[in-house]
């Protein structure tokens, strides 16, 4: 399996604006988030192993952290042409079948995640209360087949510091997973490298 990693994204890096329909069509921005003290933003699709092995954990991540405090939305930005199993009645399948209760949205032009840099499923942007990037990095340490459990402890910990105003941790390991699949000639000028 293939493995991609996060392109870290600087950190202070305002949130990129997006505005994408979710899988019903509903339209959903980043300005609807401004009361939340936390947004993270999370790329992430049907079908890559990576996802699929942490899938469980981001719905647990909607369940534990209040919605008052922690704005969680989810795009997926592959080639549903080319990978139908990503389509929006696919997304809504998954949403329900694993408990997604975040936005989960279709980034069909590809646009939005090559605002944030985006390079792999999954992949995660934290910003602070001025929505600006404090943590980009995996989820924890956990891998397909590394018989890692799979706790969300890095990401956790960033959340649990901006929720108590602290400093979030400096040391941020790039997430690891399936590269985005780009429309063919799609590919931006970052795809393929490595930080």
């Amino acid at each position: 399996m293939a493995r991609t990693p996060s392109t870290m994204l600087e950190l202070g890096t305002p949130a990129p604006d997006f505005r994408l329909p979710d899988y019903t069509g509903k339209q959903v921005a980043l300005s609807d988030f401004t009361k939340e003290r936390a947004l993270l933003v999370m790329f992430i699709c049907n079908h890559c192993p990576f996802v699929k092995h942490v899938r469980h954990e981001l719905a647990k991540l909607r369940r534990d952290y209040r919605v008052e405090d922690v704005a969680i939305v989810a795009i997926n930005s592959n080639d549903i042409a080319a990978y139908p199993a990503d389509n929006a009645e696919a997304m809504a399948r998954e949403a329900r079948e694993f408990g997604y209760t975040f936005p989960y949205l279709l980034d069909e032009a590809q646009q939005v995640a090559k605002a944030y840099m985006a390079a792999c499923t999954p992949d995660f942007y934290l910003f602070g209360p001025d929505r600006r990037l404090v943590y980009r990095g995996q989820l924890d340490d956990s891998r397909p087949g590394n018989d890692v459990p799979v706790t969300g402890r890095d990401l956790r910990a960033a959340l649990d510091a901006v929720l108590a105003s602290a400093p979030v941790p400096s040391d941020q390991r790039p997430s690891i997973g399936c590269n985005i699949k780009w429309k063919p000639g799609n590919e931006p000028a970052y795809y393929g490298r490595i930080s």
